[in-house]
């Protein structure tokens, strides 16, 4: 196994030479994320103009991790859409020395949507700008029949606000970790028993080893906020969403082989959901919020809406009270 990058190492990209400043995540499949910043570019002499964008990124996020994954990231960040689109985070270049482990170096951003929303809570505004900008990324996706399989706060990138003047929150909201996204025509879509993503954000048909497509990206995205203490076995995951959305549907079983019927069958027998989400108080979760969640968040992934369908939902131009408590300042 090649090692891993250390601080204070140089390394050359095709465009420009990098210095590791620090580790920032260590994954358990031995990838890493660091925090590096340039040494000099190096093919042409910027401008002024240039230099001042150049050094707005001047940190940059050296990511770290198996070939395939570094590979994948840079094939399908490099397709025109995803190149020219603001909605991800853009690959900034590749490490040519080392050549192993192979790496990648992606735009730096000031933080995630988890920090940010463990840091304080989303106002409602800020959770439809959210929302708006993380589905326009898949919709992009999947025009071009790719599925992103593992859209989660963590991998939801943003510049912060509130400085110099803006009053908004986040400046910038990017969808990172596209070195996971495959053709939902590909044998690993389609052959069952191929797990992706985390566990606790993965949609039913995954998670009971069935095939899926790009519809799997839309129960990502709306159980996005959820994230358990620790990884959850699938039993435990598909026992969580007979919970809060079940019964799963009788029409489910015709997509599911005999594996996957068994299971649901067990999780029916344990008994009726014990905590429908449809019965979430306002003062937990906004009514708007709650219906336009319960529209996502369909066992059978047939009923599931479209990226499309999502974006022109009359959820994105209500404005109603939020009846959310106030959280403790304890």
């Amino acid at each position: 196994m090649a090692p891993l990058l250390s601080v204070g190492q140089t390394l050359r990209g095709r465009i420009s030479t990098y210095s590791i400043v620090q580790e920032l995540h260590r994954a358990t499949d031995q990838g890493a994320v660091y925090l590096g910043a340039y040494i000099c570019f190096y093919f042409f002499t910027p401008t002024v103009q240039e230099r001042a964008n150049v050094l707005s990124i001047e940190q940059t996020i050296m990511d770290q991790n198996a070939s395939s994954r570094a590979f994948g990231a840079t094939d399908v960040l490099k397709t025109r859409p995803l190149a020219m689109s603001p909605l991800f985070r853009p690959l900034e270049d590749g490490i040519l020395d080392p050549v192993d482990p192979p790496s990648i170096v992606l735009k730096y951003l000031d933080s995630d949507l988890r920090a940010e929303s463990h840091h304080q809570r989303l106002s409602r505004p800020d959770i439809k700008k959210v929302a708006k900008s993380v589905l326009e990324a898949p919709r992009i996706l999947h025009q071009d029949g790719l599925v992103h399989t593992d859209i989660k706060l963590d991998n939801i990138f943003v510049n912060l606000g509130q400085k110099n003047g803006n009053s908004e929150r986040f400046t910038a909201i990017q969808l990172g970790d596209c070195d996971g996204a495959v053709s939902k025509e590909s044998k690993f879509a389609s052959e069952p028993g191929h797990l992706i993503g985390a566990s606790f954000t993965g949609s039913p048909e995954v998670q009971l080893g069935l095939p899926w497509g790009t519809i799997t990206d839309i129960w990502s995205f709306g159980n996005a906020g959820y994230k358990p203490e620790d990884e959850l076995y699938e039993l435990v995951v598909l026992s969580r969403m007979h919970r809060y959305f079940g019964p799963f549907p009788k029409p489910f079983q015709e997509i599911a082989d005999d594996n996957a019927a068994g299971i649901v069958d067990f999780i029916h027998s344990m008994g009726p959901p014990t905590k429908p989400f449809a019965r979430v108080t306002r003062w937990e979760i906004p009514p708007a919020d709650r219906d336009f969640i319960l529209k996502i968040m369909k066992l059978d992934y047939r009923n599931r809406p479209t990226t499309e369908q999502l974006l022109e939902d009359e959820w994105f131009g209500e404005s109603s009270e939020d009846t959310r408590e106030p959280l403790s300042s304890v």
